[in-house]
């Protein structure tokens, strides 16, 4: 376990590889590191040194002492681990659910220092935009737990119901005993459990955002100018398939999306050999 010291909060990070260009691999809810298991061995076989954080809240990681826990804040705290860890113009960010947002709205700023982008699970917010009347009544039965989580004290009383259940739904017929164990290991304290239910709390009240997150903020909204692969489930009970279908539209040139059949929301742990295929193959230009 490597531990990373940022200006707000220390992040505790599985790594594979001690060699190569940096690869930043950020999980989502509820989910931990461990979701890139897969991914994280095969990318440092490529020649990448491969860091997957627990984002800030999840232990091991600590709670942040500022209390925020919104998209700007996470994006920095991404931009925080490149300059940390050394890396060059060279680096890639890799992003599912949160951190898809994380890495998508990385992908949209001109300060980022990633040079390719990967996300998965939660299409870039234009193109969501283009179906999103289209499809709202069908997406909001499937988003109910936004609004769960918006409720004060109940939500982190009951994780233990509420993460298997989201896997259940999300990713119909996959076992997720493994990353069960992991997800409420991480979020087994009160602590813990209100930092990650804050990124739904946050992300619906984003007022009073510190200047130095503000300034990251702003891209979540824009489309990504680097470079990005885009991958979403077919069968995905998070977030319909039907919500991406205008991505490509709003990538730059280099960049590819793809529907990957026979998965769910997580995605890169149902089909992880397609979905891995997919990235290495992006990444490797």
């Amino acid at each position: 376990m490597k531990e990373i010291a940022l200006d707000d909060v220390r992040l505790s990070a599985l790594t594979w590889g001690s060699e190569g260009p940096l690869a930043v691999l950020l999980h989502g809810f509820p989910d931990t590191a461990y979701t890139w298991r897969h991914l994280g061995p095969a990318l440092a076989h490529d020649g990448f040194r491969v860091v997957a954080p627990f984002t800030r809240g999840y232990a091991p990681s600590d709670c942040p002492v500022d209390d925020r826990t919104d998209v700007g804040t996470l994006m920095a705290d991404a931009v925080g681990i490149h300059a940390a860890l050394g890396g060059g113009d060279d680096a890639v960010l890799v992003g599912h659910d949160w951190g898809a947002l994380t890495a998508g709205a990385l992908a949209a700023h001109r300060d980022s220092p990633y040079a390719r982008v990967v996300t998965m699970a939660v299409p870039p917010i234009p193109a969501m935009r283009k179906v999103a009347a289209r499809h709202l009544p069908g997406q909001a039965r499937r988003s109910w737990y936004i609004g769960f989580n918006q409720l004060p004290f109940l939500p982190e009383r009951s994780l233990d119901r509420l993460v298997p259940k989201l896997w259940r739904d999300w990713s119909p017929g996959y076992d997720a005993s493994e990353d069960l164990r992991h997800v409420l290991a991480a979020l087994s304290t009160r602590e813990h459990a209100r930092a990650a239910i804050g990124y739904y709390r946050d992300l619906a009240r984003p007022w009073g955002i510190p200047a130095r997150y503000r300034r990251w903020q702003g891209a979540l909204n824009r489309a990504p100018i680097v470079p990005t692969l885009y991958l979403h489930g077919r069968d995905d009970g998070c977030l319909s398939p039907k919500l991406a279908e205008h991505v490509e539209e709003v990538l730059p040139p280099g960049s590819a999306a793809h529907v990957v059949p026979d998965a769910g929301h997580f995605l890169h742990l149902e089909q992880p050999d397609r979905v891995g295929t997919l990235v290495r193959d992006f990444l490797a230009g």
